[in-house]
């Protein structure tokens, strides 16, 4: 266990390689007045502190770096410090939809924070149909794309025995578009709107024959994840081994393996942080990821977090979440009430 100097002398370390990305030196340390001993001092203690785990010494360099282990050190201490740094988020989510409120929540997360921002919407069927296509691949093979509110894409392929008229794949488009566009995913309406009696036979039974590919978008409403600031992450200088941008950029692309990641965070009281080998998923292990729970009272409905890398700004992005967090979980507690 560190001694108070020595925890001092980790939380400079850890603070100045916050900063600059630069392994932090005994002379630079002893500039600190707050330390108020010399470089020979700080030497000994850095070497103590390296021998306990919280720090490593890359290279040849004279200068320290804090570990998994240093960082989770001095997170715990910032996760216990009342009330911590004020939040710079400004959030106004009174009067909202709900699949406005998460994706403004995610955007104002990522910009103040300069990390990617992860928002997991609430098992209700918040997300809503913004746009159908029926593209006519081959004769007799047709695709429906549909993308919903949040950015999702869902597609199906199907094969019909006879060549397929492009006017009434048109129309199939345009009616669908002009029905179901703003439609909730999960909507009881939905399977009416794609049967409406008043239709032809020859277009009702064309639609019906379209139906599956809008059978299974309830199911995928439940694991909506709003996601912002991945252009961010060509900002190659923040990244110490361009590898952990890989594993981030491919844990984005893996949805179902970081909803499991933010699913821990449901269950915690305050923040949960996770820094490198603490994280289950391979991909996130080069990573910190920074997650609360939103919801009611005695639910948790979802998930605010950002993820980046171990040299994150720990104490603003445990500020915002947690802000973030307090806000969406007023903004769910009016919707509730209001339902």
């Amino acid at each position: 266990m560190p001694t108070a100097r020595q925890e001092l002398i980790l939380r400079k370390v850890v603070e100045g390689y916050m900063q600059t990305g630069a392994p932090v030196g005994s002379k630079l340390l002893a500039a600190e007045t707050e330390l108020g001993v010399g470089s020979s001092t700080i030497r000994s203690e850095l070497s103590l502190l390296e021998e306990q785990g919280l720090l490593s010494h890359p290279h040849t360099s004279a200068g320290r770096v804090p570990t998994d282990a240093g960082y989770r050190f001095f997170v715990d201490r910032l996760l216990r410090e009342q009330p911590g740094e004020e939040a710079p988020l400004s959030l106004q989510l009174m009067r909202r939809e709900v699949d406005e409120a998460m994706r403004t929540t995610t955007e104002a997360l990522s910009q103040v924070t300069d990390l990617v921002a992860i928002v997991t919407a609430p098992p209700v069927h918040t997300a809503t149909i913004k746009h159908v296509e029926v593209l006519v691949l081959q004769p007799q093979v047709l695709m429906v794309v549909i993308i919903t509110s949040t950015g999702g894409v869902s597609k199906r392929m199907f094969t019909f025995e006879r060549p397929v008229d492009p006017g009434l794949a048109e129309w199939a488009g345009s009616y669908l578009n002009e029905r179901l566009v703003g439609l909730g995913l999960g909507a009881r309406m939905l399977r009416t709107r794609l049967s409406d009696p008043t239709l032809p036979a020859t277009e009702r039974a064309f639609l019906h024959e379209l139906e599956p590919a809008f059978g299974k978008l309830a199911e995928t409403a439940e694991q909506t994840l709003y996601v912002d600031g991945a252009a961010r992450l060509v900002d190659e200088h923040r990244w110490g081994d361009l590898s952990e941008l890989n594993a981030l950029l491919d844990l984005l692309e893996r949805r179902v393996t970081l909803l499991g990641e933010l699913r821990e965070a449901l269950s915690a009281r305050d923040v949960f942080v996770r820094i490198g080998r603490e994280n289950q998923a391979p991909a996130l292990r080069s990573l910190a990821l920074v997650a609360a729970s939103y919801g009611l009272p005695q639910r948790s409905l979802g998930a605010v977090s950002v993820i980046g890398p171990t040299r994150m700004d720990y104490p603003r992005a445990i500020a915002s979440v947690r802000e973030a967090a307090h806000v969406l979980s007023r903004f769910v507690e009016d919707v509730y009430e209001d339902a």
